[in-house]
């Protein structure tokens, strides 16, 4: 289950109309006869339309059904944060040092404390960790007399979003959202045959430092036989097994796996970076996750070092077009972990976490935009969670408001674009929707969804959200992402006004 774009899809002109309907009830009649095929028999349609000019609904169906959403309510995660956090807010890392400096000396622990930026390590800061380190020198300081602990705690929740499947936690795509993000919580594993068969099978993991715990019994196997690599790794422990075989003539097998500690993955960067520009440290690397708590030791602490992410409508941008999933979870996360005290005070008493604290203020956002909370049941900000429920109609409400914010040009184009990026590179070339339809994507097991916009060809610009459930494609039939992308289609060759 893979809560991200769709996969390549062949839809070319010839499979929709090019001459395009001229009414509302032309359109209707095109869309009814793709979606009432015998095949959609036990599926569940959920369509919306609606012009942006006028406010006009031109197809609905079934647009007030709750359906999951899949990738699609990342929208909702989108619309959250640059509402509470706006479009260039930057997310920190900060270093802290608890202890006084004396002759070029810490007398204390170096606290990393992370607070949700999820590009570390990525290309827009590969050097993360040495740009700490030379903060450190720059203060004169070389020698470290305490541990360095790596703190995530500042997102007071558990390491996975709220209704994710254990199945899927092994997974990249399901890596850890965590406060202290690097590499994407993700780490690339391939599997080699050795020189000859009966030998253990080749390991390698990279990026440097994120090797796990491991016990392997992969063999390599004689050559033309079957591969058979499998790998395990129990939810909520750190150790990951490897069995099966690799034939001795096969190529090297590539995976990408999620990290079980992110926080350790960091610490361990930042260690190297330290001793590469010669500041010696004499304790070791350990960790606190939530709900351990260190804040009398961050009282005490003060800040030798930080680094920033991009603007949060970047982050957007890579995360929309990707379907990268760790980006928007971090992002709904720091919603919550942002509000203020008095926008907590305003909840119910006792403990909430993160997330719940991301989730009511979603709502608060939903209500001011005039969409019912009850139309749009997001408890993570991801897509990836079953328990999400959207109707498209509130999809096509949210994208409405969204297409009249100032940043209504940009959120527009950092969404997938039809034939040209993201997840919807390979998707409707030769159509009049190719370099026009920017879009989500969704998809999942049974569940295939597109909600973005499109100029008709009458030139009206349009919301849309098309949302498939519970859709198990007969062998021979299209790919799924091509029903849904046909809609689209016809909705760019839509030349009528009424």
């Amino acid at each position: 289950m893979v809560a991200c774009g769709f996969g390549p899809s062949t839809l070319a002109a010839t499979h929709s109309p090019q001459h395009g309907a001229r009414t509302v009830a032309g359109l209707t009649r095109q869309i009814n006869a793709l979606i009432d095929q015998p095949r959609f028999a036990a599926a569940r349609w959920g369509i919306a339309v609606v012009s942006l000019d006028d406010g006009r609904t031109l197809y609905s169906h079934h647009p007030d059904r709750l359906l999951q959403p899949a990738s699609t309510a990342k929208l909702f995660t989108a619309a959250l944060s640059l509402a509470t956090l706006g479009t260039s807010y930057r997310l920190p890392t900060r270093l802290l040092a608890s202890g006084s400096v004396r002759h070029g000396s810490l007398g204390g622990p170096l606290i990393l404390y992370g607070m949700g930026d999820p590009t570390l390590g990525t290309e827009s800061s590969t050097d993360w960790a040495d740009q700490l380190a030379a903060q450190l020198q720059a203060r004169g300081i070389h020698r470290v007399h305490g541990d360095l602990i790596a703190d995530d705690s500042y997102f007071t929740t558990p390491p996975f979003g709220s209704g994710w499947e254990a199945g899927d936690l092994l997974a990249a795509f399901a890596a850890p959202p965590s406060a202290l993000t690097v590499d994407e919580n993700s780490v690339n594993v391939t599997i080699s045959p050795n020189r000859r068969p009966g030998l253990p099978a080749l390991l390698d993991f990279a990026p440097p430092a994120s090797e796990p715990l491991l016990r392997s019994s992969l063999t390599t196997s004689p050559a033309k036989t079957a591969s058979d690599v499998n790998l395990y790794r129990a939810p909520g422990h750190d150790l990951l097994y490897a069995f099966g075989s690799i034939p001795v003539d096969s190529p090297a097998q590539h995976f990408k796996l999620a990290v079980p500690d992110p926080a350790m993955l960091a610490g361990r960067q930042l260690e190297r970076a330290l001793a590469a520009r010669n500041i010696r440290l004499t304790g070791q690397v350990r960790v606190l996750h939530w709900p351990q708590d260190d804040s009398s030791l961050r009282e005490h602490a003060h800040l030798v070092a930080e680094v920033f992410s991009p603007p949060l409508l970047d982050i957007l941008r890579r995360g929309l077009k990707r379907s990268q999933n760790l980006y928007l979870q971090n992002l709904f996360l720091s919603v919550g972990a942002n509000l203020s005290a008095s926008q907590q005070a305003a909840m119910p008493p006792g403990f909430h976490d993160t997330g719940n604290r991301s989730v009511q203020a979603l709502d608060d956002l939903l209500k001011k935009i005039g969409i019912p909370p009850s139309t749009a049941l997001i408890g993570e900000g991801s897509g990836l969670s079953r328990r999400d429920l959207v109707t498209p109609d509130a999809l096509v409400r949210l994208l409405g408001y969204l297409a009249t914010q100032p940043y209504a040009t940009s959120l527009r184009n950092a969404l997938p674009i039809a034939g040209v990026d993201g997840t919807l590179a390979a998707h409707m070339r030769g159509t009049r929707a190719e370099n026009n339809v920017h879009a989500k994507t969704g998809s999942m097991t049974y569940v295939h969804c597109l909600a973005g916009y499109v100029t008709s060809a009458g030139g009206q610009p349009l919301a849309f959200a098309i949302m498939l459930n519970n859709y198990a494609r007969p062998d021979h039939a299209p790919p799924t992402s091509h029903d849904v992308d046909e809609i689209a289609v016809l909705l760019a060759n839509f030349r009528g006004q009424r």
